[in-house]
C-alpha cells in the first residue's frame, strides 16, 4: 500500500514506513512523535517551484505539471522512493493544511504510475 498523511496524524501501524517529502521541517512537529523511517528532502518540490507555488489554488494545475517535470529530472530520487515501496507499506508524509492541494498528492500519484 502506498497512501499520503499529514505528518501531524498519528502514527499507525499500518503506514510501513514512514517518509517526509518535505524540504522543510514541518513546524511544531516533534521528531520523536514522527516516528520516521526517513526524510527525504531530495524528492520534495525545489525551493524556487515551493516558493512559486504558495499553496494557491490559482496556481494548482501548473504546480502539478512542473513538479512533475522536477520529478522526470531525479530518477535516482524517484527510484529510492520506488525501492522502498519494493519492501512493503509505504506512507508519504507533509505538513501542508490542505489534503487535496499539496505536492504529496502528486507524488503519490507519480509513484504509482512509474513504480514496478
Amino acid at each position: 500500500m502506498l497512501r499520503i498523511k499529514r505528518i501531524y496524524a498519528a502514527p499507525s501501524p499500518d503506514d510501513g514506513q514512514r517518509v517526509l517529502v518535505d524540504r522543510l521541517w514541518p513546524r511544531g512537529a516533534s521528531k520523536e512523535r514522527a516516528d520516521l523511517t526517513e526524510w527525504y528532502k531530495d524528492i520534495a518540490p525545489s525551493t524556487g517551484l515551493r516558493e512559486w507555488f504558495g499553496h494557491d489554488p490559482a496556481n494548482w494545475q501548473e504546480f502539478q505539471v512542473r513538479y512533475a517535470q522536477e520529478l522526470d529530472a531525479n530518477p535516482d530520487a524517484v527510484a529510492h522512493l520506488c525501492a522502498l515501496r519494493s519492501k512493503g507499506d509505504l506512507t508519504l508524509l507533509y505538513a501542508a493544511h490542505n489534503p487535496v492541494i499539496n505536492h504529496a498528492g502528486v507524488l503519490l500519484d507519480y509513484l504509482q504510475a512509474h513504480c514496478r
